[in-house]
């Protein structure tokens, strides 16, 4: 699959099982984050890996941030189960650089690209992935327990496996006339 064909066709896949990606598969991905677009070389990013343990680790602690919260039982058994969604889960990190020129908002974006770059590189391999994002990214329980900073940002949680569904081979396209004009 080419560049240009892996971009118009781009789609997240919301079902996925194992396997997960491992050995080169995830550092080919891991390293695609780290190409991303980044102003000033600041590298303001963090990728936490999930798998296995992992995966029983974060559904522990979505689970305590919803009883924290006391967003009820209904919440704590979603929170719970989320995390079991994917074989593999890397929450991304936007750890955003103080008293530097390069703004907080574009430390944030330079983070986001950085989960598309990765998101794009599974689906090159033959992987699918869906970019989760949330109330949980805002969490203080789940900022904490993921190793934040006070300035940091959760950008998402890119929850990544093979698709159990094979999506159709090609995208229609959208009309681009409502979203670009020339100047």
């Amino acid at each position: 699959m080419n560049a240009l064909e892996l971009l118009l066709n781009r789609r997240s896949a919301s079902r996925l099982t194992t396997p997960a990606p491992e050995g080169n598969e995830l550092e080919y991905i891991l390293a695609a984050g780290m190409r991303a677009p980044d102003h000033g070389a600041l590298r303001p990013w963090h990728f936490v890996v999930m798998q296995g343990e992992g995966i029983d680790k974060f559904s522990k602690l979505l689970e305590k941030s919803a009883i924290e919260n006391a967003l009820g039982q209904e919440v704590e058994e979603k929170a719970r189960n989320a995390p079991y969604r994917a074989p593999m889960i890397i929450t991304v990190i936007a750890k955003v650089v103080e008293n530097t020129k390069i703004p907080a908002w574009e430390q944030v974006v330079a983070a986001g690209c950085a989960v598309h770059a990765m998101q794009m590189a599974a689906v090159a391999q033959g992987f699918g992935g869906i970019w989760r994002s949330g109330s949980w990214t805002e969490d203080p329980v789940v900022k904490a327990g993921l190793g934040c900073g006070e300035n940091d940002k959760i950008v998402g949680f890119l929850y990544l496996g093979t698709p159990e569904l094979r999506a159709p081979a090609k995208v229609t396209l959208p009309d681009l006339t409502n979203f670009v004009s020339y100047f």
